[in-house]
């Protein structure tokens, strides 16, 4: 079997290696702010690879500017898995920093790497990040083809 170089073969675009295909209806302002405490991995949705449901992930390396920086929002017909992972190898529980999220109006401060399970219907956020001591990773992944979080980017 030949080893391809992710430009070529039948599923050469469903490998998504740059960060490309970013949300659209994040607008500039809030982009500006969530450029200087993020750096996006990759994002993929329907609109990058036809099919695909979207996944987001960055690493959080600062505490923004705005607080809250991620707005309440529901997504009324898909559940959405929600991840925050520290960075320290030796101790990878640590989230190395603390961010509070909510869901459904309980506020939860996280403080261990943490992956949060949304159901459908269920409002989410206001999300703050209090404190980064170490880059946090964060991934979304939400089971339809597009995301609709636009009331989070105002």
């Amino acid at each position: 079997m030949a080893i391809l170089n992710n430009e070529s073969g039948k599923y050469a675009i469903n490998i998504k290696q740059d960060t490309n295909g970013a949300p659209t209806n994040m607008d500039a302002a809030f982009k500006a702010i969530y450029d200087k405490f993020s750096h996006r991995i990759v994002w993929i949705d329907g609109d990058v690879v036809p099919g695909a449901f979207q996944m987001n992930t960055a690493w959080y390396s600062a505490v923004p500017e705005r607080d809250p920086i991620f707005l309440e929002h529901c997504h009324d017909d898909a559940d959405e898995l929600i991840g925050f992972l520290g960075s320290d190898p030796d101790n990878p529980n640590d989230l190395g920093g603390e961010i509070e999220f909510t869901i459904d109006g309980e506020a939860h401060l996280l403080t261990k790497s943490s992956i949060i399970f949304v159901p459908a219907g269920v409002p989410h956020n206001p999300m703050r990040i209090l404190r980064v001591d170490r880059p946090i990773l964060h991934f979304s992944v939400v089971t339809t083809h597009l995301y609709d979080g636009s009331g989070t980017y105002k």
